[in-house]
């Protein structure tokens, strides 16, 4: 990779998106929200009376959005695997973990289910699967460590250039909540 780097920050709501990439502002890189980009372009859409949540049409945001050439950026979002970068960093949490987090937030039961069913069935990695992306992937598991140290791996994966064995690899190494009998 070049000096020039878009890492997309990626995630279940509530896994610690927001608390890595304000430390990786505070350590040189520029944030850009994925949802904030979506709204500039005109592909947020409505808020959901039910659940909160504005869709974001992804694919459009994807041919609107114009790359930054110059710098180290960060998006962070649920779905910014999906957007033109550089590399992908999938953070994930222990779904037992996700419900306390996502409860203590104020979401509805449903949403907390809705959100913990998703990352233990490892949503993330199948959208990345079926939208054949082939960029490098680094999983990191927030359930239990700390903010901090998620920042140092990442930056020590960027430093060595982003290692990746592929995609199939990858996924079949990836974190299995399923495999968890407490979830």
């Amino acid at each position: 990779m070049t000096e020039s780097r878009i890492i997309a920050l990626s995630g279940t709501p509530g896994v610690g998106k927001s608390s890595l990439a304000e430390v990786m502002a505070q350590r040189g890189w520029n944030l850009l929200s994925l949802r904030d980009l979506a709204d500039e372009h005109g592909c947020l859409g409505e808020e959901d009376t039910h659940d909160g949540a504005a869709p974001v049409d992804i694919h459009a945001l994807d041919e609107a959005w114009e790359q930054p050439s110059e710098g180290k950026h960060l998006v962070e979002g649920h779905l910014a695997h999906l957007l033109q970068v550089d590399a992908i960093v999938l953070l994930r949490c222990r779904p037992s973990i996700l419900r306390q987090r996502l409860e203590a937030r104020g979401y509805s039961s449903q949403k907390v289910r809705a959100n913990a069913e998703w990352e233990m069935t490892a949503g993330h990695w199948s959208e990345l699967m079926e939208f054949e992306i082939e960029l490098p992937v680094l999983e990191m598991d927030s359930s239990e460590t700390d903010v901090d140290q998620l920042a140092d791996d990442l930056e020590a994966w960027l430093n060595k250039n982003c290692p990746f064995e592929g995609m199939e690899a990858a996924a079949r190494g990836a974190l299995d909540w399923l495999a968890e009998s407490d979830d």
